[in-house]
């Protein structure tokens, strides 16, 4: 079952993942789009589905899975546990981040240009990158 789970949690991740770099990425578009022109209405319900139906559920499941994963393999006691514990801690704030960002764009409110959203964009690779890297090949 350990098996089934693992493969079920890096399911969850690659998901998580996908929405968290796409998500940036619609953004930087929608900060190029009127406030109210049906370019910036559509912006407005892709970023809100991709989160609801996509983001959001996977956040979830990889947390859940995650730390049963953790406890049943006696991870909890490992260094580079740690380290990627830290590193998806940061990447669920950036999560809760970027979920404002969307209620911000859908009031119309955004105060951040394009530039902001391409260099957070990098933020989320490096995690992933760095979670990826602890995670295989446990350097500690």
């Amino acid at each position: 079952m350990y098996e089934w789970l693992k493969a079920l949690h890096v399911i969850a991740v690659i998901s998580w993942m996908a929405g968290m770099l796409y998500l940036p990425r619609l953004f930087v578009y929608h900060c190029e789009a009127a406030p109210g022109s049906p370019q910036s209405e559509t912006f407005k319900v892709m970023e809100r589905r991709l989160l609801k139906a996509i983001i959001n559920p996977a956040m979830v499941v990889t947390w859940i899975v995650g730390l049963y994963l953790a406890w049943a393999g006696h991870w909890y006691m490992a260094g580079w546990f740690h380290a990627k514990f830290a590193m998806v801690l940061a990447m669920s704030g950036l999560h809760g981040f970027f979920s404002a960002r969307v209620r911000d764009f859908s009031l119309d409110r955004n105060t951040r240009s394009h530039k902001f959203y391409r260099i957070i964009n990098e933020v989320v690779t490096l995690l992933m990158v760095g979670i990826v890297i602890v995670a295989i090949v446990k350097p500690f």
